[in-house]
């Protein structure tokens, strides 16, 4: 908190009040409500659960609405609130294999199983402003956004299993004895990373920050030359497993994004080569954002891949540590707390450099006029 402005509590109160007439804006158009902000604004709402770690399209579209848009702020209320709320179990790993699709895309190959799905994309717009938008009006009802019913759909096999079928692409195989994957949310992160912590920073990390290092990968800040092999997003289900029956049991759905991207081949005298991976998995609409995890996976299996080490897109300490927003926000607007007391032994050092360096200049001075006039 700001203790130390001149004002103290009745400034802070005083902001706060300022903060919330800022929020609401002209009080004689309509309110945004939180509903509308969930059903209209979904892209927002999908990246503020995915950097929040809590899938809830209510709490995420009602930190957007407290954060005055500000997709950073909300990401950090969310989080917050995510520290509140009690630990009961894990669920079983998704099969997105068996997801619902609503969109589905490969730029690898043109028929594939299952067909490609366009579905809801920018990707074929003109990127011109639609004035018409400006004369739509507004529904003021507070109706909260009803599930989609999917209809029932054939498995879409994933795209990679046409390589996996000639051993074309290296498959990660999970193992009995394989450890469990940590737990990013409730324990610090560590180096060595194993790559299910680098996937769990990478899907909480800042979008804007991957989409940066996923460019330098294309730029040629890493050795890989990427193919986004299947992009795909829709429902998947989430099942738990409860020790009072015995089973697993399916407590809900959710939206997510995934994507595999194929990239370069490796190989060497005893392994022949195959194209090895990326992978990106986000909540809702993500596409952007699990493109850019996918390229930064892969870049970050540099080592594991025997490949050299020559840019920070391969870094997994610069990666892992600069790419969550919520610490990056807390730490750079900390700045704007009093740093008086250090500010000012500053001051004071350089006014004694200051001081010193006048001193010796005049010191040379007279003793240059002391030789003229000799």
């Amino acid at each position: 908190m700001y203790v130390a402005v001149k004002g103290g509590e009745r400034a802070i109160e005083a902001s706060w009040r300022l903060l919330d007439k800022a929020r609401r804006g002209d009080p004689q158009l309509a309110e945004l409500s939180v509903a509308q902000i969930r059903a209209q604004l979904r892209l927002a709402v999908a990246r503020v659960m995915t950097e929040g770690s809590v899938y809830d399209e209510e709490l995420a579209a009602l930190a957007i609405k407290q954060a005055a848009g500000d997709l950073v702020e909300a990401i950090f209320l969310l989080r917050a609130y995510r520290t509140t709320l009690p630990r009961f179990g894990y669920t079983k790993p998704v099969d997105t294999e068996d997801m619902q699709v609503e969109r589905r895309i490969s730029a690898t190959f043109k028929d594939v199983p299952g067909g490609q799905m366009l579905g809801a994309t920018y990707d074929y717009t003109q990127r011109l402003l639609d004035f018409a938008l400006l004369a739509e009006g507004s529904d003021e009802s507070d109706v909260h956004a009803k599930p989609a019913q999917h209809a029932a759909q054939e498995t879409m096999p994933r795209v990679v299993s046409l390589l996996d079928k000639e051993r074309l692409i290296e498959q990660e195989r999970v193992t009995d004895n394989a450890p469990e994957p940590g737990d990013l949310s409730r324990e610090p992160l560590s180096f060595p990373a194993s790559r299910a912590t680098r996937l769990q920073n990478l899907a909480r990390g800042d979008e804007g920050f991957l989409l940066a290092m996923g460019y330098a990968t294309q730029r040629g800040y890493a050795h890989s030359h990427p193919f986004a092999g299947e992009i795909r997003f829709g429902t998947v289900a989430v099942e738990m497993e409860l020790d009072e029956l015995g089973e697993a049991v399916e407590i809900g759905e959710i939206d997510v994004t995934e994507c595999q991207m194929i990239n370069q081949f490796a190989g060497s005298s005893d392994v022949p080569p195959a194209f090895t991976q990326g992978y990106g998995l986000a909540f809702g609409h993500c596409e952007r954002k699990a493109m850019a995890m996918a390229l930064v996976d892969r870049a970050l299996r540099a080592e594991e891949l025997g490949e050299t080490i020559g840019s920070p897109t391969q870094d997994v300490e610069f990666v892992l540590s600069h790419s969550d927003n919520v610490e990056a926000s807390g730490f750079v607007q900390h700045l704007k707390l009093p740093h008086y007391v250090d500010f000012q032994a500053e001051l004071e050092l350089v006014r004694r450099l200051r001081a010193k360096h006048a001193a010796r200049d005049a010191s040379i001075d007279g003793n240059d006029t002391e030789e003229q006039a000799a």
